[in-house]
């Protein structure tokens, strides 16, 4: 699709102009404008079941699809958090994304849900990954700038920084630093990817800005 990024890497929105009768499936509350060319449908993503595991897994339980007419028209997408986007054309897949990194694909890309376990879970990711297969094109979006990595071989992350990565790396999370880094350092948990392919990651972690906001959140104040 014909599409522009505006505002990288700070507060980005993407521009995607349609051609006639063209569709883009969006996340909900991803708009921020549409032409007058363009209608929009809500629906539950994939039924009952699929909602409720998108809700689990930190994802909206709709989706919004928008259709152009025959004159055409554009759709400005943003992402929910401060950050960048990315762009990538799928050609078959699996496409790995982070729980709450999905913004917009082409209507033929196929979204699933990859069971992460404990391992998900105590990396404070969720306990799904969103798998995406097919054909076209897919954005996704950060909190914070998005930094690409071409890994060969061994690459080792903070859990929260991960917002992407190809089918052909393999990933364990582990404990770095022993018990005493995982309870008081912030740094406990690390995701090691293993093979060659491409990794996407996230400046700033979601986590550590609510712990380095918290003390600044108005107290209640205690009845006497």
């Amino acid at each position: 699709m014909e599409h522009q990024i505006i505002g990288k890497p700070d507060f980005s929105l993407v521009k995607v102009r349609l051609a006639p009768q063209e569709k883009v499936l969006a996340e909900a509350g991803a708009m921020v404008t549409m032409s007058g060319g363009v209608s929009i449908e809500t629906k539950a993503k994939g039924g009952v079941l699929a909602g409720l595991k998108r809700k689990l897994g930190g994802e909206s339980f709709f989706v919004n699809t928008f259709s152009a007419d025959a004159t055409g028209g554009e759709v400005l997408l943003a992402p929910a958090t401060p950050g960048d986007l990315q762009h990538v054309v799928l050609k078959g897949g699996p496409f790995y994304l982070q729980s709450r990194a999905f913004v917009a694909s082409d209507p033929r890309i196929v979204t699933d849900f990859k069971w992460g376990g404990a391992k998900s879970f105590f990396g404070g990711e969720g306990l799904f990954m969103l798998q995406c297969s097919g054909e076209g094109d897919l954005w996704f979006g950060s909190y914070g700038a998005i930094h690409p990595v071409d890994v060969e071989g061994s690459y080792v992350v903070d859990t929260g920084a991960i917002v992407a990565f190809e089918s052909s790396l393999t990933f364990g999370v582990k404990s770095v630093g022993g018990l005493k880094s995982l309870m008081f350092s912030g740094e406990g948990l690390v995701c090691e990817f293993k093979g060659n392919g491409r990794l996407w990651l996230q400046t700033r972690l979601p986590a550590s800005f609510a712990s380095w906001i918290h003390p600044f959140r108005p107290k209640k104040q205690s009845k006497n």
